[in-house]
């Protein structure tokens, strides 16, 4: 917010807070989920990834943004006699949606963002009410490449994320690094 150029813009926001008014103003990039205490470089699995949150839920759903509200963990849905487990599923009071969420340890790949488009289909069709918004899936990942995420998704995609955690804040050089690449890109 200190290096917008629109200040009435900045202060709206300071004044009433972020305005949801389309899935992508909810996705942050990236989380930090420094609040987990997995170590940066560590070996950890999903399912610690997963469990580490749930233990600190409080804290993620605070990191998640305004109006999420937990719903499952390891949600179960089932078709064609197979069987398939959603990491964790939240809703979205201001958005009026589901909210999906796979959790990935490595980079992302092209399969998780088609596991996650036929999880978003399924909530859609089977779960969501019709007074309800589309269902939005959020693969969290430690690693994204955007042109695996642009090239998977079609181009108009307004229910499919994919964004980078850190479990760690970034250094002070390495806010002021960034801060540095914004400014050049202007």
């Amino acid at each position: 917010m200190a290096l917008s150029r629109n200040k009435d813009k900045v202060k709206e926001l300071s004044e009433k807070g972020l305005i949801l008014e389309k899935p992508k103003d909810a996705i942050k990039a990236p989380y930090i989920l420094e609040f987990i205490g997995l170590p940066e470089h560590s070996g950890y699995s999903e399912s610690e990834l997963e469990q580490e949150i749930i233990d600190k839920l409080e804290h993620f759903l605070l990191e998640l943004g305004n109006g999420f509200t937990f719903v499952a963990r390891q949600k179960r849905i089932s078709f064609d006699d197979k069987h398939f487990r959603i990491d964790l599923v939240f809703y979205n009071r201001f958005l009026k949606c589901f909210v999906l969420i796979d959790l990935k340890i490595g980079e992302i790949k092209h399969q998780d963002l088609g596991q996650m488009q036929m999880y978003v289909n399924y909530y859609d069709r089977e779960i969501r009410l019709e007074e309800e918004n589309k269902t939005i899936g959020i693969v969290l990942c430690k690693d994204k490449s955007q042109s695996v995420v642009e090239y998977t998704l079609p181009k108009n995609n307004e229910q499919i994320f994919a964004s980078k955690y850190e479990t760690v804040l970034p250094s002070k050089e390495e806010l002021k690094s960034l801060i540095a690449e914004l400014n050049s890109q202007r």
